[in-house]
């Protein structure tokens, strides 16, 4: 009788084991492939292309001044009226474009261009519908949200240009930033 009460506990302790064995591999593997790293943030140095914007566009190009500390420029782009957009397409018009992370890694984009303003407006702001004003160093601005309430845009339209500010911000958040915009030199 000894025995056969051996042979058992032999048994549990075998299965036990090899259930070790294959659990311990396999969360091995989940902890490896399941980390979700912080992507690195490639930092552009946008005042060269905004110097090129304002001698080159039609229109008054803004650019935000004295940001604090912490900020990062993402996305610079001028494309000239006729030259490829990032899908090929020509540019209708002069297109500048920023983009830039707050410390708090919220991305704030600032969009500007002289022809075509209503495409563009409809565009930028994911096809927002407009949500009210805001106040921004005593201009009005147009408040836009988008279709999923997602993406919160500041829109002003002069004579020659459209200026959008957008991200997925409150609108306050925007009329910060959008008090840095200054015309660049």
């Amino acid at each position: 009788m000894a025995t056969t009460k051996k042979k058992r506990n032999d048994s549990v302790i075998h299965m036990l084991v090899a259930m070790v064995v294959l659990f311990i591999p396999v969360i091995l593997v989940t902890q490896v492939f399941t980390r979700d790293p912080e992507p690195p943030i490639k930092a552009l140095d946008w005042q060269p292309v905004a110097a090129r914007a304002a001698a080159e566009a039609s229109y008054e190009v803004l650019a935000p001044t004295n940001l604090p500390e912490g900020w990062v420029a993402t996305r610079a782009r001028f494309t000239g009226i006729g030259k490829p957009l990032l899908g090929g397409d020509p540019a209708p018009g002069d297109t500048f474009q920023l983009g830039f992370l707050s410390p708090e890694r919220r991305y704030f984009a600032l969009d500007q261009r002289d022809v075509a303003p209503e495409p563009f407006v409809t565009a930028v702001t994911r096809q927002g519908r407009p949500d009210g004003e805001s106040d921004v160093g005593g201009q009005p601005w147009v408040r836009y949200v988008s279709e999923d309430g997602r993406t919160r845009s500041l829109v002003v339209q002069g004579e020659d240009v459209a200026t959008v500010v957008s991200g997925d911000l409150p609108y306050e958040a925007l009329e910060a930033f959008a008090t840095t915009l200054e015309p660049v030199a």
